[in-house]
């Protein structure tokens, strides 16, 4: 870092190093999973309103009459509205905010001049979670299953009404419309998945430029100049498309310089919680760029070179699966996908295959060439075991290597959830996988004729030469 003193007059930044350093102090620990409840930022909220620092309001409550609270801090001439998680599963922003909060919060650390910059050049107004009853269940829509985002011309809900109330009462000139999207989309041409998306919405159909929409394209080219340092070749644009009913776009209508960043997919990352740590650096970046207009040194042009997303991505690709009989060759390829089943505050998944045929110019978070490995259908352990618990994991991947790709048990039991390599079923009647069809399941080997070489397991690629500590498995008692 230089010395602080010459950083006003140089114009203050800080860089990834900084960025990091920041965050592994204030990361809020509380908040380590994506499934948080309301109570959770209930909690916090009242923390950070006993600190003082920063302004707390409950501004309104949601349809089951749950508490919206925004907070804000500085007293400066510029005003920025940040609003995250309008859809309730959609929580990576809101996470990055309560570290931001944490650092606003801090002192003698050799950043108080970026608090005072902020601070004294900004008036910022975050609103952490728009819908708490959506977050409660972890559903995108509100109580009354309408989405927020396309409620901003209705005005139907009444989160919707807060937020336009707010937008009306505070007339910001900078808006961050905070979101995640599909961790299906890749960088165009690329397995890359994009891990942040950015979009600065259009305000009319024919996606003019004017000087506010201009504002939002200069922080976004400042923040893809930060982002290809975390994630190079991870980060498009989201669809540009006009929407007259979603909020980016009348907020930008409104007058206020709006940028839509979407969290998407990093491989190792099911919580994204280092997807979390580049919002915090990339908001962190843009209001500390507002608060001394160095935004406006980007060549806005510079955005038209972000790609947009594009929608190639799937969990698995296995290539050229043997899926022949002894009458009828075909050499083809598979996609799998896995969907989330909310538990609680956990998940498991459900693995199905998605696609057949040429694949070629699609891509897998894990992809695999089967070339001399035929499809195998796995055995059911014929033990009834009492529980889950019966089994631990070193004896489930013997059962595995040994062909057997399911369990079965006498009781689901209280906690449902598990993380054996294995398919475990309460029910006697389970089938392992028969055959490759489309939207079947998802639960097999692939051998050579001799051998086992992989296993997929509810949609997880299992490769049974690696030790069985670097294969991550999240499933439950079926």
């Amino acid at each position: 870092m230089t010395d602080e003193s010459n950083r006003y007059a140089e114009g203050m930044t800080l860089d990834t190093t900084d960025y990091n350093s920041l965050h592994k102090k204030y990361k809020e620990t509380v908040l380590t999973h994506r499934r948080f409840k309301h109570q959770d930022i209930v909690d916090l909220v009242e923390v950070h309103d006993g600190a003082g620092t920063l302004q707390v309001d409950e501004i309104g409550k949601s349809v089951e009459n749950r508490e919206i609270y925004k907070l804000q801090y500085g007293n400066g001439e510029k005003k920025v509205m940040l609003w995250s998680q309008m859809h309730g599963d959609e929580p990576t922003a809101t996470m990055a905010l309560f570290d931001i909060f944490n650092f606003l919060e801090g002192e003698d650390d050799g950043f108080d001049s970026i608090r005072d910059c902020l601070k004294d050049n900004l008036t910022i107004h975050f609103i952490p979670m728009l819908n708490p009853d959506g977050a409660e269940r972890f559903i995108r829509r509100n109580a009354q299953y309408i989405d927020l985002n396309r409620d901003a011309r209705a005005n139907q809900t009444v989160e919707a009404r807060l937020l336009r109330r707010m937008a009306e009462e505070i007339k910001p000139n900078y808006g961050f419309n905070l979101h995640d999207q599909s961790i299906y989309y890749n960088v165009p041409g690329t397995k890359n998945p994009v891990t942040i998306a950015v979009l600065a919405p259009a305000y009319n159909t024919e996606r003019d430029v004017n000087d506010v929409r201009k504002g939002a394209m200069q922080l976004i080219v400042g923040m893809n100049n930060l982002l290809q340092q975390y994630i190079p070749d991870a980060v498009a644009k989201y669809d540009d498309t006009h929407s007259p009913r979603g909020f980016g776009d009348n907020f930008q209508a409104w007058g206020a310089s709006t940028v839509l960043i979407e969290s998407g997919g990093l491989k190792g990352d099911p919580e994204k919680q280092e997807i979390r740590r580049f919002n915090f650096a990339i908001i962190l970046n843009a209001l500390l760029e507002i608060a001394q207009d160095s935004y406006k040194k980007y060549d806005y042009k510079a955005y038209d070179d972000i790609p947009f997303n594009a929608s190639q991505l799937h969990d698995v690709i296995i290539r050229q699966i043997d899926l022949g009989t002894d009458s009828i060759p075909l050499k083809t390829d598979i996609a799998i996908r896995r969907a989330e089943l909310t538990v609680e505050r956990d998940y498991c998944v459900r693995g199905w295959i998605e696609d057949i045929g040429d694949l070629e110019g699609t891509f897998g978070y894990d992809e695999l060439d089967a070339d001399g490995l035929k499809f195998v259908q796995g055995k059911v352990y014929p033990q009834v075991l009492r529980t889950v618990d019966d089994m631990n994991n070193d004896r489930a991947w013997e059962l595995l290597k040994e062909g057997y790709i399911a369990i079965q048990v006498a009781s689901r039991g209280k906690d449902r959830l598990h993380t054996l390599p294995l398919v475990v079923s309460a029910h006697s009647e389970f089938i392992p996988t028969p055959s490759i069809v489309l939207t079947g399941t998802s639960n097999f080997f692939l051998g050579n004729g001799t051998m086992l070489k992989y296993a997929v397991v509810n949609g997880y690629l299992i490769d049974l030469s690696r030790p069985p500590q670097e294969n991550f498995y999240k499933n439950w008692v079926n």
